[in-house]
C-alpha cells in the first residue's frame, strides 16, 4: 500500500537498527529481571489490555499489552492495529503514535494502514513501534491462520501490586 511518495532510506535504516539493538537488549533485561523463561504460564486479554504470568498457579508478574497489529496467514498480509476498527479500544494504547511518528518523518510501513506479509518487514515494523512507544518487550501470539503482535509495558511484580 505505498502511496508513493519519497523516504529517506538511510534515515529508516538508521532507525530501524537502533529499534533492532534495543529490542534485543529490552527482550533479554525483562526476560532476566522478571524470570521469564522455564515453566511459566501466562493469561492475556485484549478486552482489558492485560497479561499476567504465574508459575505452580501463582501469578507473579502483571503487564499491560498494546496491539501491535495481525498477520493474516491465508491472506499474507499485515494490518496495524490502529487501523483495525473491530479491537478494543484498551488494547490500542498510544499506538496512534507510530503512524504520527511515520507520517512526521517521512518513514514508510509506519503509516501506511497494512501491506503484503514479509517477515522481516514485520519485524522492523515491530521493534520500530516498540521503539516509538518504549516498550519493556515484544510478544506474539500465534494462532492457525496468523499472528498477534504485541508491545509489553509497565511490568510489576504481583507482590508490589499488593
Amino acid at each position: 500500500m505505498d502511496d508513493g511518495s519519497k523516504h529517506d532510506h538511510c534515515g529508516w535504516e538508521a532507525v530501524v537498527l537502533a529499534a533492532r539493538e534495543r529490542a534485543r537488549s529490552r527482550q533479554a533485561v525483562m526476560v532476566e529481571r522478571f524470570g521469564l523463561s522455564g515453566d511459566v504460564r501466562y493469561d492475556w486479554s485484549m478486552d482489558d489490555a492485560q497479561i499476567t504470568w504465574s508459575r505452580d498457579g501463582e501469578v507473579f508478574l502483571t503487564g499491560r499489552l498494546t496491539l501491535i497489529g495481525s498477520v493474516s496467514l491465508a491472506q499474507q498480509t499485515w494490518l496495524w492495529s490502529w487501523a483495525n476498527e473491530s479491537l478494543p479500544h484498551a488494547v490500542l494504547g498510544d499506538i496512534e503514535r507510530v503512524r504520527q511518528f511515520g507520517e512526521e518523518n517521512d518513514y514508510p510501513v509506519l503509516p501506511w494502514p497494512g501491506f503484503s506479509y514479509h517477515p522481516e518487514l514485520v519485524a522492523e515494523a515491530r521493534m520500530v513501534a516498540a521503539s516509538v512507544l518504549d516498550a519493556e518487550g515484544l510478544w506474539t501470539e500465534s494462532m492457525d491462520d496468523g499472528q498477534l503482535h504485541f508491545m509489553v509495558h509497565d511490568l510489576v511484580f504481583a507482590a508490589e501490586r499488593q
